[in-house]
């Protein structure tokens, strides 16, 4: 298994240009983006989108694909996350999200809702057996209060977690992503039941001002 070895290149900052007819945010986040090392080297490599980099980061901290695993990737447009699993040896990977996504060989992805009813059962017979691996970088739409944004993410990643304990096979894994503020609590005792192990991380590739977390749990206790 490679592991990430990630060492943003020595470049001189960006300018916009041209920006005036855009408001203050979006000058912001074009500049943000002009001059992320992350998205020049997810650029160069061929990767959908930088979050590309935190799964690398999180599987080689955590060993969370292994060969042959069966992986299901909710939220998974573009289908960065996706790339990484098959890249890192997993034998199949089925994503759904409520946007199309460009094909990714080895990959299936339905355009479609996780919660619509019977979909568990869908993916299931899309993999062939119960998943190995859930992953979840879903995030909704932010509104900028805080309170509110961190509720949206927690009521996101809960329907993630249900969905996982449905279709998961013993000893599997899930990855949610969550915004830090406190209410995460519930569902943190929810998945110290569910799994063996549960842990925090802020991979390198998230943003150093961002509130976005991820959760990560192993060995899914499978109803023992």
């Amino acid at each position: 298994m490679t592991e990430t070895s990630f060492r943003a290149p020595r470049r001189e900052a960006v300018r916009l240009k041209r920006a005036r007819k855009l408001s203050t945010s979006s000058q912001r986040w074009l500049n943000r983006q002009l001059n992320d090392p992350y998205v020049a080297a997810a650029k160069a490599a061929g990767y959908r989108s930088r979050a590309a980099y935190k799964m690398m980061e999180l599987d080689d901290k955590y060993k969370l694909v292994g060969k042959g695993a069966l992986v299901v990737d909710l939220g998974a447009a573009p289908g960065g996350w996706s790339q990484i699993a098959l890249e890192r040896g997993a034998a199949k990977v089925v994503g759904i999200d409520l946007l199309p996504i460009i094909p990714v060989a080895g990959a299936e992805f339905i355009e479609g809702d996780f919660m619509e009813e019977g979909m568990d059962v869908r993916l299931t017979a899309m993999l062939g057996r119960k998943a190995d691996l859930v992953l979840s970088d879903m995030a909704p739409n932010t509104t900028g209060h805080v309170a509110t944004d961190h509720i949206r993410i927690m009521a996101l990643a809960e329907m993630a977690l249900a969905f996982a304990c449905e279709i998961l096979t013993p000893g599997g894994s899930f990855v949610a992503k969550l915004f830090q503020g406190g209410a995460e609590r519930d569902m943190l005792n929810t998945l110290k039941l569910q799994f063996r192990n549960v842990r925090h991380a802020k991979p390198p590739a998230s943003r150093k001002d961002s509130k976005e977390m991820y959760v990560v749990a192993t060995g899914f206790r499978g109803g023992q």
